[in-house]
Protein backbone atom coordinates (compact mmCIF):
# COMPACT_ATOMS: atom_id res chain seq x y z
CA UNK A 1 0.00 0.00 0.00
CA UNK A 2 1.28 3.50 -0.86
CA UNK A 3 2.22 5.73 2.02
CA UNK A 4 2.73 9.45 2.58
CA UNK A 5 6.38 10.37 2.99
CA UNK A 6 5.99 14.16 3.32
CA UNK A 7 3.10 16.57 3.31
CA UNK A 8 0.43 17.42 2.69
CA UNK A 9 1.46 21.03 2.14
CA UNK A 10 -1.33 23.46 1.34
CA UNK A 11 0.34 25.85 -1.10
CA UNK A 12 -1.68 28.02 -3.50
CA UNK A 13 -5.19 29.24 -2.65
CA UNK A 14 -7.01 31.14 -5.39
CA UNK A 15 -8.02 34.62 -4.18
CA UNK A 16 -9.61 35.51 -7.50
CA UNK A 17 -12.48 33.02 -7.38
CA UNK A 18 -12.07 31.46 -3.95
CA UNK A 19 -12.84 28.04 -5.44
CA UNK A 20 -9.48 26.28 -5.93
CA UNK A 21 -6.22 25.42 -4.17
CA UNK A 22 -3.16 23.20 -4.62
CA UNK A 23 -1.87 20.53 -2.23
CA UNK A 24 1.66 19.08 -2.53
CA UNK A 25 2.69 15.61 -1.31
CA UNK A 26 5.59 13.19 -1.51
CA UNK A 27 4.67 9.50 -1.46
CA UNK A 28 6.78 6.38 -1.01
CA UNK A 29 5.79 4.87 -4.37
CA UNK A 30 3.92 5.65 -7.57
CA UNK A 31 0.20 6.03 -6.97
CA UNK A 32 -2.91 8.10 -7.61
CA UNK A 33 -3.29 10.96 -5.13
CA UNK A 34 -6.69 12.35 -4.19
CA UNK A 35 -7.57 15.29 -1.97
CA UNK A 36 -11.11 14.71 -0.74
CA UNK A 37 -13.37 17.22 1.05
CA UNK A 38 -16.66 16.27 2.76
CA UNK A 39 -18.67 18.77 0.67
CA UNK A 40 -17.64 17.10 -2.61
CA UNK A 41 -14.77 19.44 -3.49
CA UNK A 42 -11.47 17.80 -4.30
CA UNK A 43 -9.00 16.79 -6.96
CA UNK A 44 -6.79 13.96 -8.13
CA UNK A 45 -3.34 13.66 -9.73
CA UNK A 46 -0.92 10.87 -10.53
CA UNK A 47 2.52 11.04 -8.98
CA UNK A 48 5.56 12.03 -11.02
CA UNK A 49 9.02 10.58 -10.44
CA UNK A 50 12.30 12.40 -9.80
CA UNK A 51 15.47 10.46 -8.87
CA UNK A 52 13.51 7.58 -7.38
CA UNK A 53 11.12 9.80 -5.41
CA UNK A 54 7.42 10.27 -6.09
CA UNK A 55 5.49 13.54 -5.85
CA UNK A 56 2.15 15.04 -6.74
CA UNK A 57 0.67 18.52 -6.83
CA UNK A 58 -3.10 18.17 -6.66
CA UNK A 59 -5.35 20.96 -7.91
CA UNK A 60 -8.42 21.05 -5.66
CA UNK A 61 -11.56 22.52 -7.25
CA UNK A 62 -15.17 23.05 -6.23
CA UNK A 63 -14.38 24.95 -3.02
CA UNK A 64 -16.84 27.52 -1.69
CA UNK A 65 -15.59 31.13 -1.37
CA UNK A 66 -15.34 32.36 2.21
CA UNK A 67 -15.45 28.88 3.73
CA UNK A 68 -13.32 26.42 5.68
CA UNK A 69 -13.49 22.70 5.01
CA UNK A 70 -11.53 19.73 6.30
CA UNK A 71 -9.81 17.44 3.84
CA UNK A 72 -8.29 13.99 3.54
CA UNK A 73 -5.40 12.75 1.43
CA UNK A 74 -6.18 9.42 -0.23
CA UNK A 75 -3.58 7.25 -2.01
CA UNK A 76 -4.87 4.59 -4.40
CA UNK A 77 -8.23 4.75 -2.63
CA UNK A 78 -6.82 4.44 0.91
CA UNK A 79 -7.01 7.43 3.30
CA UNK A 80 -3.57 8.27 4.71
CA UNK A 81 -4.10 11.80 6.10
CA UNK A 82 -4.94 12.77 8.78
CA UNK A 83 -3.02 9.97 10.51
CA UNK A 84 -5.22 7.65 12.53
CA UNK A 85 -3.28 8.46 15.72
CA UNK A 86 -3.21 12.25 15.23
CA UNK A 87 -3.89 14.42 18.29
CA UNK A 88 -4.20 17.57 16.19
CA UNK A 89 -7.33 18.89 14.49
CA UNK A 90 -8.07 17.83 10.94
CA UNK A 91 -6.25 19.80 8.25
CA UNK A 92 -8.39 22.42 6.57
CA UNK A 93 -8.70 24.40 3.34
CA UNK A 94 -9.83 28.00 3.91
CA UNK A 95 -10.86 30.16 0.98
CA UNK A 96 -11.29 33.94 1.02
CA UNK A 97 -14.53 35.75 0.46
CA UNK A 98 -14.75 37.28 -3.00
CA UNK A 99 -14.04 40.13 -3.13
CA UNK A 100 -11.68 39.80 -0.18
CA UNK A 101 -11.68 42.60 2.38
CA UNK A 102 -8.18 42.02 3.70
CA UNK A 103 -5.36 39.56 4.33
CA UNK A 104 -3.29 38.32 7.25
CA UNK A 105 0.31 37.69 6.15
CA UNK A 106 2.87 36.07 8.46
CA UNK A 107 6.53 35.97 7.45
CA UNK A 108 10.07 35.14 8.52
CA UNK A 109 13.15 33.23 7.47
CA UNK A 110 16.03 31.05 8.62
CA UNK A 111 14.71 27.83 10.15
CA UNK A 112 17.34 25.33 11.21
CA UNK A 113 15.24 22.24 11.53
CA UNK A 114 17.29 19.65 13.39
CA UNK A 115 15.31 18.27 16.35
CA UNK A 116 16.61 18.92 19.82
CA UNK A 117 18.42 15.96 21.37
CA UNK A 118 16.77 16.68 24.71
CA UNK A 119 13.78 18.56 26.05
CA UNK A 120 15.91 21.71 26.05
CA UNK A 121 16.52 23.10 22.58
CA UNK A 122 19.87 24.96 22.54
CA UNK A 123 18.50 27.26 19.82
CA UNK A 124 15.38 28.11 21.79
CA UNK A 125 11.81 27.23 20.92
CA UNK A 126 10.95 26.94 17.22
CA UNK A 127 8.51 29.76 16.50
CA UNK A 128 6.63 27.81 13.79
CA UNK A 129 6.16 24.81 16.07
CA UNK A 130 4.88 27.20 18.72
CA UNK A 131 2.51 28.89 16.27
CA UNK A 132 1.29 25.45 15.21
CA UNK A 133 0.55 24.52 18.82
CA UNK A 134 -1.42 27.73 19.39
CA UNK A 135 -3.55 27.24 16.27
CA UNK A 136 -4.16 23.59 17.09
CA UNK A 137 -5.23 24.44 20.62
CA UNK A 138 -7.50 27.37 19.82
CA UNK A 139 -9.74 27.17 16.74
CA UNK A 140 -10.69 30.83 17.32
CA UNK A 141 -7.09 32.10 17.23
CA UNK A 142 -6.25 34.35 14.29
CA UNK A 143 -4.85 32.15 11.54
CA UNK A 144 -2.61 33.64 8.86
CA UNK A 145 -4.06 33.64 5.37
CA UNK A 146 -0.57 32.90 4.09
CA UNK A 147 2.86 32.15 5.51
CA UNK A 148 5.79 33.66 3.61
CA UNK A 149 9.04 31.74 4.09
CA UNK A 150 11.76 34.12 2.95
CA UNK A 151 14.75 31.83 2.63
CA UNK A 152 16.90 29.24 4.34
CA UNK A 153 14.08 26.72 4.55
CA UNK A 154 16.84 24.09 4.73
CA UNK A 155 20.52 24.38 5.60
CA UNK A 156 22.54 22.45 3.04
CA UNK A 157 25.84 23.60 4.53
CA UNK A 158 25.08 23.46 8.27
CA UNK A 159 23.77 19.97 8.92
CA UNK A 160 22.79 18.29 12.17
CA UNK A 161 24.71 15.42 13.75
CA UNK A 162 21.96 13.03 12.65
CA UNK A 163 22.14 14.25 9.06
CA UNK A 164 25.95 14.00 9.01
CA UNK A 165 25.70 10.38 10.14
CA UNK A 166 23.05 9.70 7.49
CA UNK A 167 25.25 11.31 4.79
CA UNK A 168 28.18 9.09 5.76
CA UNK A 169 26.02 5.95 5.57
CA UNK A 170 24.47 7.06 2.28
CA UNK A 171 27.82 7.73 0.62
CA UNK A 172 29.28 4.42 1.80
CA UNK A 173 26.25 2.52 0.52
CA UNK A 174 26.22 4.39 -2.80
CA UNK A 175 29.95 3.88 -3.27
CA UNK A 176 30.25 7.23 -5.04
CA UNK A 177 33.54 8.25 -3.48
CA UNK A 178 32.15 11.78 -3.19
CA UNK A 179 34.69 14.48 -2.45
CA UNK A 180 32.00 16.84 -1.15
CA UNK A 181 32.47 18.10 2.42
CA UNK A 182 31.25 15.40 4.82
CA UNK A 183 29.12 17.86 6.79
CA UNK A 184 27.29 19.25 3.73
CA UNK A 185 24.85 17.74 1.26
CA UNK A 186 26.23 16.73 -2.14
CA UNK A 187 23.36 15.80 -4.44
CA UNK A 188 19.61 15.53 -4.94
CA UNK A 189 19.20 12.46 -2.72
CA UNK A 190 20.94 14.16 0.18
CA UNK A 191 18.74 17.24 -0.30
CA UNK A 192 15.66 15.05 0.06
CA UNK A 193 16.90 14.06 3.51
CA UNK A 194 17.03 17.73 4.54
CA UNK A 195 13.38 18.14 3.60
CA UNK A 196 12.53 14.92 5.45
CA UNK A 197 14.18 16.33 8.55
CA UNK A 198 12.54 19.75 8.26
CA UNK A 199 9.05 19.03 6.97
CA UNK A 200 8.66 15.76 8.86
CA UNK A 201 8.53 17.72 12.12
CA UNK A 202 4.98 17.03 13.40
CA UNK A 203 4.21 20.61 14.42
CA UNK A 204 5.44 22.14 11.18
CA UNK A 205 3.82 19.38 9.14
CA UNK A 206 0.38 20.14 10.53
CA UNK A 207 0.90 23.91 10.22
CA UNK A 208 1.86 23.66 6.53
CA UNK A 209 -1.06 21.35 5.88
CA UNK A 210 -3.55 24.00 6.93
CA UNK A 211 -1.90 27.42 6.31
CA UNK A 212 -1.01 28.23 2.67
CA UNK A 213 2.64 29.05 2.07
CA UNK A 214 4.83 30.98 -0.39
CA UNK A 215 8.58 30.32 -0.47
CA UNK A 216 11.80 31.64 -1.96
CA UNK A 217 15.37 30.44 -1.48
CA UNK A 218 18.31 32.23 0.11
CA UNK A 219 21.94 31.17 0.30
CA UNK A 220 21.82 28.34 2.86
CA UNK A 221 19.24 26.51 0.74
CA UNK A 222 22.31 25.92 -1.46
CA UNK A 223 25.44 27.16 0.37
CA UNK A 224 26.50 30.14 2.47
CA UNK A 225 27.16 33.26 0.34
CA UNK A 226 25.82 31.58 -2.79
CA UNK A 227 26.67 33.78 -5.82
CA UNK A 228 28.42 36.41 -3.75
CA UNK A 229 30.88 37.27 -6.57
CA UNK A 230 32.26 36.12 -9.91
CA UNK A 231 35.50 35.07 -8.19
CA UNK A 232 33.51 32.97 -5.71
CA UNK A 233 31.61 31.22 -8.52
CA UNK A 234 34.84 30.47 -10.40
CA UNK A 235 36.39 28.93 -7.29
CA UNK A 236 33.33 26.79 -6.61
CA UNK A 237 33.12 25.58 -10.21
CA UNK A 238 36.76 24.51 -10.02
CA UNK A 239 35.97 21.99 -7.27
CA UNK A 240 35.08 18.38 -8.07
CA UNK A 241 31.82 18.43 -6.10
CA UNK A 242 30.15 21.80 -6.71
CA UNK A 243 28.39 20.99 -9.98
CA UNK A 244 26.40 18.09 -8.52
CA UNK A 245 25.66 20.17 -5.43
CA UNK A 246 24.18 23.14 -7.31
CA UNK A 247 22.23 20.94 -9.76
CA UNK A 248 20.78 18.92 -6.87
CA UNK A 249 19.95 22.14 -5.04
CA UNK A 250 18.08 23.67 -7.98
CA UNK A 251 16.27 20.43 -8.80
CA UNK A 252 15.12 19.96 -5.22
CA UNK A 253 14.08 23.61 -4.91
CA UNK A 254 11.92 23.24 -8.03
CA UNK A 255 10.21 20.14 -6.63
CA UNK A 256 9.84 21.00 -2.96
CA UNK A 257 9.37 24.78 -3.02
CA UNK A 258 8.95 26.39 -6.45
CA UNK A 259 6.10 24.28 -7.89
CA UNK A 260 3.79 25.14 -5.03
CA UNK A 261 4.33 28.87 -5.58
CA UNK A 262 2.57 28.65 -8.95
CA UNK A 263 -1.14 28.99 -9.66
CA UNK A 264 -3.01 26.23 -11.52
CA UNK A 265 -3.02 28.47 -14.62
CA UNK A 266 0.75 28.94 -14.40
CA UNK A 267 1.24 25.21 -13.88
CA UNK A 268 -0.85 24.49 -16.98
CA UNK A 269 1.46 26.73 -19.06
CA UNK A 270 4.74 25.49 -17.56
CA UNK A 271 6.60 23.47 -20.19
CA UNK A 272 9.00 21.85 -17.74
CA UNK A 273 6.17 20.70 -15.48
CA UNK A 274 4.29 19.31 -18.47
CA UNK A 275 7.38 17.42 -19.65
CA UNK A 276 8.01 16.00 -16.16
CA UNK A 277 4.39 14.83 -15.91
CA UNK A 278 4.55 13.25 -19.38
CA UNK A 279 7.74 11.29 -18.68
CA UNK A 280 7.84 7.90 -16.97
CA UNK A 281 10.79 9.34 -15.08
CA UNK A 282 11.21 13.11 -15.09
CA UNK A 283 14.74 13.15 -13.67
CA UNK A 284 16.57 13.98 -16.88
CA UNK A 285 14.00 16.60 -17.89
CA UNK A 286 14.41 18.40 -14.57
CA UNK A 287 18.17 17.94 -14.55
CA UNK A 288 18.44 19.60 -17.97
CA UNK A 289 16.37 22.51 -16.64
CA UNK A 290 18.64 22.87 -13.62
CA UNK A 291 21.73 22.72 -15.85
CA UNK A 292 20.31 25.54 -17.95
CA UNK A 293 19.45 27.58 -14.86
CA UNK A 294 23.00 27.20 -13.56
CA UNK A 295 24.75 28.05 -16.83
CA UNK A 296 22.37 30.85 -17.90
CA UNK A 297 20.40 32.34 -15.00
CA UNK A 298 18.52 34.66 -17.38
CA UNK A 299 16.80 31.61 -18.92
CA UNK A 300 14.86 30.85 -15.73
CA UNK A 301 12.64 32.98 -13.50
CA UNK A 302 12.19 31.99 -9.86
CA UNK A 303 10.48 35.27 -8.90
CA UNK A 304 6.68 35.30 -8.89
CA UNK A 305 3.60 37.38 -8.19
CA UNK A 306 0.68 36.55 -5.91
CA UNK A 307 -2.41 38.68 -5.29
CA UNK A 308 -4.37 38.29 -2.04
CA UNK A 309 -7.40 40.39 -2.84
CA UNK A 310 -6.11 43.96 -2.92
CA UNK A 311 -2.75 42.97 -1.42
CA UNK A 312 -0.02 42.16 -3.94
CA UNK A 313 3.10 40.13 -3.23
CA UNK A 314 6.10 40.27 -5.55
CA UNK A 315 8.51 37.57 -4.36
CA UNK A 316 11.95 38.38 -5.73
CA UNK A 317 14.86 36.06 -6.45
CA UNK A 318 17.88 37.83 -4.94
CA UNK A 319 20.29 34.89 -5.41
CA UNK A 320 20.16 33.19 -8.80
CA UNK A 321 19.30 36.31 -10.83
CA UNK A 322 22.49 38.18 -9.94
CA UNK A 323 24.93 39.74 -12.41
CA UNK A 324 28.41 39.29 -10.93
CA UNK A 325 30.83 41.05 -13.30
CA UNK A 326 32.44 43.64 -11.03
CA UNK A 327 31.76 46.71 -13.16
CA UNK A 328 28.22 45.63 -13.94
CA UNK A 329 27.14 44.01 -10.67
CA UNK A 330 23.39 43.78 -10.14
CA UNK A 331 21.20 42.00 -7.63
CA UNK A 332 18.70 41.45 -10.46
CA UNK A 333 19.57 41.18 -14.13
CA UNK A 334 17.97 43.74 -16.45
CA UNK A 335 15.04 41.52 -17.40
CA UNK A 336 14.34 40.60 -13.79
CA UNK A 337 14.42 44.23 -12.68
CA UNK A 338 12.05 45.16 -15.52
CA UNK A 339 9.74 42.29 -14.47
CA UNK A 340 9.62 43.63 -10.91
CA UNK A 341 8.79 47.18 -12.01
CA UNK A 342 6.14 46.05 -14.51
CA UNK A 343 4.39 43.82 -11.98
CA UNK A 344 4.50 46.58 -9.35
CA UNK A 345 2.60 49.00 -11.64
CA UNK A 346 0.25 46.49 -13.28
CA UNK A 347 -3.32 47.33 -12.24
CA UNK A 348 -2.04 49.50 -9.40
CA UNK A 349 -5.45 51.07 -8.84
CA UNK A 350 -6.58 47.68 -7.52
CA UNK A 351 -3.78 47.41 -4.94
CA UNK A 352 -4.06 48.70 -1.38
CA UNK A 353 -0.78 47.17 -0.17
CA UNK A 354 2.31 46.19 -2.15
CA UNK A 355 4.60 43.63 -0.53
CA UNK A 356 8.06 43.02 -1.99
CA UNK A 357 9.44 39.75 -0.69
CA UNK A 358 13.25 39.92 -0.67
CA UNK A 359 15.23 37.40 1.35
CA UNK A 360 17.87 40.12 1.84
CA UNK A 361 16.94 43.46 3.45
CA UNK A 362 16.82 46.56 1.28
CA UNK A 363 17.46 48.99 4.16
CA UNK A 364 20.21 47.93 6.57
CA UNK A 365 21.83 49.77 9.48
CA UNK A 366 23.59 52.78 7.89
CA UNK A 367 27.07 51.63 8.89
CA UNK A 368 26.47 48.26 7.23
CA UNK A 369 24.98 49.93 4.16
CA UNK A 370 27.98 52.20 3.62
CA UNK A 371 30.46 49.41 4.40
CA UNK A 372 28.88 47.26 1.70
CA UNK A 373 28.93 50.11 -0.81
CA UNK A 374 32.57 50.83 0.11
CA UNK A 375 33.71 47.25 -0.39
CA UNK A 376 31.79 47.04 -3.70
CA UNK A 377 33.72 50.10 -4.88
CA UNK A 378 37.01 48.54 -3.80
CA UNK A 379 36.19 45.29 -5.61
CA UNK A 380 35.52 47.08 -8.87
CA UNK A 381 38.90 48.81 -8.64
CA UNK A 382 38.13 52.32 -7.41
CA UNK A 383 41.27 52.24 -5.24
CA UNK A 384 43.45 49.93 -7.30
CA UNK A 385 44.16 46.17 -7.44
CA UNK A 386 45.52 45.81 -3.91
CA UNK A 387 42.36 47.29 -2.42
CA UNK A 388 40.31 45.14 -4.81
CA UNK A 389 41.88 41.97 -3.39
CA UNK A 390 41.17 43.19 0.14
CA UNK A 391 37.57 43.94 -0.88
CA UNK A 392 36.99 40.39 -2.16
CA UNK A 393 38.52 38.89 1.00
CA UNK A 394 36.35 41.10 3.20
CA UNK A 395 33.21 40.47 1.13
CA UNK A 396 33.32 36.75 1.91
CA UNK A 397 34.28 36.94 5.55
CA UNK A 398 31.78 39.62 6.52
CA UNK A 399 28.86 38.55 4.27
CA UNK A 400 28.84 41.93 2.50
CA UNK A 401 26.40 40.99 -0.24
CA UNK A 402 23.06 42.66 0.43
CA UNK A 403 21.32 45.28 -1.73
CA UNK A 404 23.86 48.07 -0.99
CA UNK A 405 26.65 45.78 -2.24
CA UNK A 406 24.92 46.13 -5.63
CA UNK A 407 24.61 49.95 -5.75
CA UNK A 408 22.81 50.21 -9.09
CA UNK A 409 20.24 47.64 -7.98
CA UNK A 410 19.71 49.41 -4.67
CA UNK A 411 19.11 52.67 -6.53
CA UNK A 412 16.74 51.06 -9.02
CA UNK A 413 14.69 49.30 -6.33
CA UNK A 414 14.52 52.56 -4.37
CA UNK A 415 13.31 54.44 -7.43
CA UNK A 416 10.73 51.76 -8.29
CA UNK A 417 9.34 51.95 -4.74
CA UNK A 418 9.27 55.75 -4.88
CA UNK A 419 7.50 55.80 -8.26
CA UNK A 420 4.88 53.34 -7.08
CA UNK A 421 4.39 55.40 -3.92
CA UNK A 422 3.99 58.64 -5.90
CA UNK A 423 1.53 57.23 -8.44
CA UNK A 424 -1.94 58.72 -8.55
CA UNK A 425 -3.37 55.37 -7.48
CA UNK A 426 -0.59 54.67 -4.98
CA UNK A 427 -1.15 51.87 -2.45
CA UNK A 428 -1.48 52.75 1.21
CA UNK A 429 1.74 50.91 2.02
CA UNK A 430 4.77 49.53 0.23
CA UNK A 431 6.54 47.03 2.49
CA UNK A 432 9.80 45.24 1.75
CA UNK A 433 9.66 41.96 3.70
CA UNK A 434 13.02 40.38 4.47
CA UNK A 435 14.91 38.00 6.72
CA UNK A 436 18.51 36.68 6.64
CA UNK A 437 20.13 38.85 9.33
CA UNK A 438 18.95 36.89 12.41
CA UNK A 439 17.11 39.72 14.11
CA UNK A 440 14.03 41.85 13.53
CA UNK A 441 13.58 45.56 13.00
CA UNK A 442 11.44 48.19 11.31
CA UNK A 443 13.04 50.92 9.18
CA UNK A 444 11.44 53.81 7.30
CA UNK A 445 12.99 55.88 4.51
CA UNK A 446 13.06 59.66 4.74
CA UNK A 447 12.65 61.17 1.28
CA UNK A 448 14.02 64.50 -0.02
CA UNK A 449 11.67 67.47 0.01
CA UNK A 450 9.20 67.28 -2.84
CA UNK A 451 9.86 63.56 -3.54
CA UNK A 452 7.99 62.01 -0.62
CA UNK A 453 5.67 59.19 -1.76
CA UNK A 454 2.00 59.17 -0.89
CA UNK A 455 2.41 55.57 0.28
CA UNK A 456 3.91 54.73 3.67
CA UNK A 457 7.10 52.76 2.96
CA UNK A 458 8.63 50.24 5.37
CA UNK A 459 11.49 47.79 5.56
CA UNK A 460 10.17 44.95 7.73
CA UNK A 461 12.85 42.44 8.62
CA UNK A 462 12.23 39.26 10.62
CA UNK A 463 14.50 36.31 11.34
CA UNK A 464 15.25 33.74 12.53
CA UNK A 465 12.32 31.37 12.82
CA UNK A 466 14.62 28.91 14.57
CA UNK A 467 18.35 29.58 14.75
CA UNK A 468 21.08 31.10 16.86
CA UNK A 469 22.06 34.75 17.07
CA UNK A 470 25.83 35.05 17.65
CA UNK A 471 26.91 37.67 20.16
CA UNK A 472 29.04 39.42 17.53
CA UNK A 473 25.98 39.75 15.29
CA UNK A 474 23.96 41.26 18.12
CA UNK A 475 26.70 43.75 18.88
CA UNK A 476 27.27 44.62 15.23
CA UNK A 477 23.65 45.34 14.44
CA UNK A 478 23.08 47.24 17.67
CA UNK A 479 26.13 49.37 16.91
CA UNK A 480 25.27 49.73 13.22
CA UNK A 481 22.36 52.10 13.88
CA UNK A 482 24.32 54.41 16.20
CA UNK A 483 25.49 57.90 15.27
CA UNK A 484 29.21 57.08 15.63
CA UNK A 485 28.77 54.02 13.41
CA UNK A 486 26.90 56.08 10.83
CA UNK A 487 29.72 58.63 10.84
CA UNK A 488 32.27 55.85 10.34
CA UNK A 489 30.16 54.54 7.46
CA UNK A 490 30.29 57.96 5.82
CA UNK A 491 34.10 57.90 6.07
CA UNK A 492 34.20 54.51 4.34
CA UNK A 493 31.87 55.81 1.64
CA UNK A 494 34.13 58.80 1.06
CA UNK A 495 37.20 56.54 0.79
CA UNK A 496 35.44 54.34 -1.75
CA UNK A 497 34.01 57.30 -3.67
CA UNK A 498 30.56 55.90 -3.05
CA UNK A 499 27.60 57.94 -4.27
CA UNK A 500 25.21 58.77 -1.43
CA UNK A 501 21.76 57.14 -1.76
CA UNK A 502 18.85 59.38 -2.69
CA UNK A 503 17.13 58.60 0.61
CA UNK A 504 18.14 58.28 4.20
CA UNK A 505 16.30 56.05 6.66
CA UNK A 506 15.69 55.60 10.34
CA UNK A 507 15.08 52.58 12.51
CA UNK A 508 11.60 52.95 14.00
CA UNK A 509 11.40 49.58 15.74
CA UNK A 510 13.84 47.09 17.20
CA UNK A 511 16.25 45.51 16.98
CA UNK A 512 14.72 42.39 18.51
CA UNK A 513 16.64 39.13 18.91
CA UNK A 514 15.16 35.66 19.27
CA UNK A 515 13.12 33.10 17.35
CA UNK A 516 10.30 35.24 15.96
CA UNK A 517 7.63 35.79 13.34
CA UNK A 518 6.06 39.01 12.02
CA UNK A 519 2.42 39.28 10.98
CA UNK A 520 0.81 41.97 8.85
CA UNK A 521 -2.93 42.40 9.25
CA UNK A 522 -4.22 44.29 6.20
CA UNK A 523 -7.82 45.49 6.15
CA UNK A 524 -8.83 47.86 3.40
CA UNK A 525 -6.12 50.53 3.40
CA UNK A 526 -5.17 49.98 7.03
CA UNK A 527 -2.13 47.97 8.06
CA UNK A 528 -1.08 46.67 11.45
CA UNK A 529 2.19 44.93 12.33
CA UNK A 530 2.71 42.37 15.07
CA UNK A 531 5.95 40.69 16.16
CA UNK A 532 5.84 37.56 18.30
CA UNK A 533 8.67 35.59 19.82
CA UNK A 534 8.76 31.99 20.99
CA UNK A 535 9.28 31.94 24.73
CA UNK A 536 10.34 28.73 26.47
CA UNK A 537 8.15 29.43 29.50
CA UNK A 538 5.67 26.94 30.90
CA UNK A 539 5.90 23.38 32.11
CA UNK A 540 7.95 20.78 30.30
CA UNK A 541 6.18 17.75 28.95
CA UNK A 542 2.77 19.24 28.22
CA UNK A 543 0.87 17.58 25.44
CA UNK A 544 0.86 19.40 22.08
CA UNK A 545 -1.68 22.18 21.85
CA UNK A 546 -2.48 22.54 25.51
CA UNK A 547 -2.86 26.23 26.38
CA UNK A 548 -1.29 27.04 23.02
CA UNK A 549 2.10 25.60 23.94
CA UNK A 550 4.28 23.13 22.08
CA UNK A 551 5.69 20.01 23.72
CA UNK A 552 8.40 22.02 25.50
CA UNK A 553 5.84 24.39 27.02
CA UNK A 554 6.88 27.23 24.70
CA UNK A 555 4.40 29.97 23.89
CA UNK A 556 4.24 33.03 21.65
CA UNK A 557 4.88 36.36 23.35
CA UNK A 558 3.84 39.58 21.63
CA UNK A 559 6.65 42.15 21.67
CA UNK A 560 5.25 44.60 19.11
CA UNK A 561 1.75 45.57 18.04
CA UNK A 562 1.73 48.71 15.95
CA UNK A 563 -0.46 50.45 13.38
CA UNK A 564 1.45 51.25 10.19
CA UNK A 565 -1.27 53.45 8.70
CA UNK A 566 -4.25 55.47 9.84
CA UNK A 567 -6.44 53.57 7.35
CA UNK A 568 -7.20 56.60 5.19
Amino acid sequence: MAGLRLGPLLRYVDWGSGTSATVWVETDRACAVEVRCPDGAGGTAPTFRIAGHHYALVVVTGLTPGSTTTYQVVLDGEPVWPPADSTRPASTLTTPSVPATGAVVAFGSCRWAAPAVSSSDPLGADVLDTLSARLAADPEAERPDVLLLLGDQVYADETSAGTRAWIARHRRAAGTGSTAPPDQVADYEEYTHLYDESWGDPGLRWLLSTVPSCMIFDDHDVIDDWNTSAAWVAEMRATSWWHERIIGGLMSYWVYQHLGNLSPAELAEDEVYAAVLAADDGTEVLRAYAERAESDPTSVRWSYRRDFGRTRLLMVDTRAARVLEERGRAMLDAEEAAWLAARAFDGLDGVDHLLVGSSLPWLLPPMVHFAEGWHAALCRGERGPRWARLGEWLRRRADLEHWPAFPSSFARLTETIAEVGRAGSAPATVCVLSGDVHHAYVAEPVWPEGRRPRSRVFQLTCSPLHNSVPATMRAGFLLGWSRPAKAFGHLLARHGRVVRPVVRWERTGGPWFGNQVMTLTLRGRSARLRLEQASAGGTRGRTPGRRGTDRSGARLVRVLDRALTDGS
